[in-house]
């Protein structure tokens, strides 16, 4: 296995894979740090570093995560990665390159989509989807029937109601509680939660 970044979100994930019994063979960067831990080696990223290998993209930034799959998706696989301690219903569906970490529960007819961060202790109730390179931050709280669009980053201790959407590259604040559906480009903050600003290419002229 290997893994597409070496900074913070890769120890993160290091850390999950040994908890799992697992190996890792090396890490790949475009901008390698000078150390890891354990010493392991860190390579600038090559197809001949990457072909037909199983590949976790370590990057925590979902625009990124997005880019590079897009730069390497010929040459390798992807894996999915599952910390032990976390619950994931036999009826739900995870694509490729998603992690999840510990104590993540995830509940019935869920649908996330690949390249997903499902962070530390969140909770996803029965039949949310979940769209590509999502992340989902620690202890944030799904309640069912949620669409969350492509891009979307719920923040940490964020809380939302069932049947909400969260609209494509919208930003939710840490401890944020949604009430209502958010369009998409928009960032929300505050309890109930409101638009404050919109971000991304769409809104910037």
């Amino acid at each position: 296995m290997i893994l597409y970044g070496a900074r913070g979100q890769a120890k993160v994930i290091y850390d999950l894979i040994l908890s799992n019994n697992q190996l890792l063979e090396y890490l790949v960067d475009d901008h390698p740090p000078d150390h890891f831990p354990h010493h392991l080696e860190i390579f600038k990223p090559t197809q001949a570093l990457l072909q037909n290998k199983e590949v976790i993209i370590a990057i925590g930034d979902n625009k990124v995560r997005e880019v590079i799959y897009h730069q390497i998706k010929e040459w390798c696989r992807f894996e999915i990665m599952q910390h032990y301690s976390a619950y994931v219903s036999r009826f739900t569906e995870v694509g490729e390159g998603t992690v999840i970490m510990p104590n993540v529960c995830i509940n019935a007819e869920v649908k996330i989509g690949k390249h997903c961060i499902i962070n530390t202790a969140s909770v996803i109730e029965h039949e949310c989807v979940i769209e590509d390179f999502v992340h989902i931050s620690p202890k944030a709280a799904l309640a069912g029937n949620i669409l969350i669009k492509k891009g979307a980053h719920v923040g940490l201790g964020a809380n939302i109601i069932q049947g909400i959407t969260i609209g494509k590259n919208a930003v939710i604040g840490a401890g944020a509680v949604v009430l209502q559906d958010v369009p998409d480009y928009a960032v929300v903050v505050g309890n109930p939660g409101r638009i404050v600003r919109f971000v991304g290419a769409e809104n910037n002229g």
